[in-house]
Order: structure tokens, then sequence, then C-alpha cells
């Protein structure tokens, strides 16, 4: 998962509301939700969050040039993905057009491609809040998951992946507790990996919110679910991932796009 990174250059330069597993949350100052890329502070469950980076990919940018046009972005390059099977290759997967960050999957001679994008670069946080707006195509053999991965790659540190799914499907939350890395495998809180009701064939916006003591997933501004016992302690840093599937086989035929229409980051 983090071998074989490629740097392209320093780091550059929402929210929620609603009623869901039966829990009151207070109202924020934006709406997650919304077309367009949310600009300026959130408040959100009592706290003032402060937008630290956001992209709208408005510059178009052809196979091969992306980390040259986004030079913020981080990406890694060459080895596998986290099946196996796809081999990371950002030239021959990203590009940016129609205002969106594209992760074209496919198979190259008879090899699965697949990209991981950090937007913030190398930039780490303790708590934060993300939010994606994406869409992806209904491709067999392929996901697309976004991390907050340990700056340190020490995945006994925890893991938060939202969204993840399999491309088209619908996607759901997942998070690691940390310290409990057995035997090469982490556990997670089974409990707050509640699917949406909606797939990802349409732009949905995915906010995750790391707050002190608490993780809460929304999905359109509800609240999907949340964990108080999968909660990191250690710097974590942004991923967003199109890989291939865990489960399944991964068709030479399939070709397949996600498509980032905007990423916002506050602190």
């Amino acid at each position: 998962m983090t071998l074989n990174k490629t740097i392209a250059l320093p780091l550059a330069l929402v929210a929620a509301g609603a009623l869901a597993l039966g829990i009151a949350q207070q109202p924020v100052s934006a709406s997650a939700a919304t077309t367009s890329l949310p600009t300026g502070d959130v408040r959100s469950n009592g706290r003032t969050w402060h937008q630290a980076y956001r992209e709208d990919f408005n510059t178009p940018a052809p196979l091969g040039s992306v980390l040259q046009k986004y030079p913020a972005l981080t990406t890694y390059n060459g080895g596998r993905d986290t099946s196996g099977r796809g081999v990371y290759a950002p030239n021959r997967v990203l590009s940016v057009k129609d205002g969106n960050l594209d992760y074209w999957v496919h198979s190259e001679n008879g090899q699965p491609l697949a990209a991981t994008v950090m937007p913030a670069g190398w930039s780490t946080m303790t708590t934060g809040r993300v939010s994606v707006r994406y869409k992806t195509t209904d491709t067999a053999g392929y996901k697309f998951v976004g991390m907050l991965w340990p700056d340190r790659d020490d995945w006994n540190k925890g893991e938060i992946d939202w969204p993840e799914g399999d491309l088209g499907e619908t996607p759901r939350p997942a998070s690691g507790i940390p310290g409990s890395l057995r035997n090469g495998q982490l556990v997670f809180d089974h409990s707050v990996e509640k699917h949406t009701s909606t797939g990802t064939t349409s732009y949905h916006v995915a906010t995750t919110e790391w707050d002190h003591g608490i993780v809460r997933f929304y999905w359109d501004d509800t609240l999907v679910s949340q964990t108080t016992k999968a909660v990191p302690q250690s710097p974590m840093r942004v991923a967003l991932q199109a890989e291939t599937a865990i489960l399944g086989s991964v068709p030479q035929s399939s070709s397949g796009h996600v498509d980032v229409d905007w990423v916002s980051i506050w602190k």
C-alpha cells in the first residue's frame, strides 16, 4: 500500500447536520452536499473547522501530466495495491478533464492499473474533516476508498476509510482500532460499517469528521455512522485510492472511471 512512492513536490495549499442513529447533530454553517467546492471555515458539532486545503480541478491535464499541472499532489508510483493484483501507475491512470480528477482504471498488457493520490501531499493532522465530491462508473473488479492513513505507515496506529466500495455499488465506512494489530491484521469496529442507500454512479459528497474521541461519517449531509472505539490518536494523511477490488476477479476487459469533482480538508 505504501511501496515505491513518488513525491510530486511539496503540499499546497461540508459538512453536516441531520438526524441519524437517533443522535441529534448540531447544524453546520455550510452544506457538504453542495455541488460547488466549499470555501472557508465550517462549524460542526460544537467545533469550528478551519479550511487548510481545497482543490476544484479546473485546470485540464492529460494522462501523464497531472503531477506537473498540480504540484501539490503526491502519488504512489510502482508497487502493488491493497489486493496485490493492481500496480500503482499514476501516469497511466490519472488525468484532469471536465472539472474532475479522473482515475481511469483498466488493464494494460494483462496488468490491472491503480492510482493513489494524496491531495495535500505528505501533510498530516491529528484531527480533521475531509469532504470529497465524486462519482464512479459501474465497473467490475475495482474499488475506490478515501483514507486517513498513519503518516509513518504504521498500521497499528489505525486507519479510517470513507467512502469505501466497489465501483458503482453502495459504499460504507470503516475504522481500525489503534493498537489492535495482531498477526498482520488490524481489528476494525464493524459496528460502523453501514452501507449507504445509494450507489456511486451519480455525484455524492462523503465527509469524514475525525474529532477528539469520535469519528463521524456523513453521506450528503446525513450521518451514516460514528465510532468512539476506533479513533486514531496519531498523525494521519489523506489519500484517495482507486484500485482493484479485494474480492472477486478483475476482468481484463474492465475499464472504468472514478471522477473526483473536488476535495476539501479542514483542521
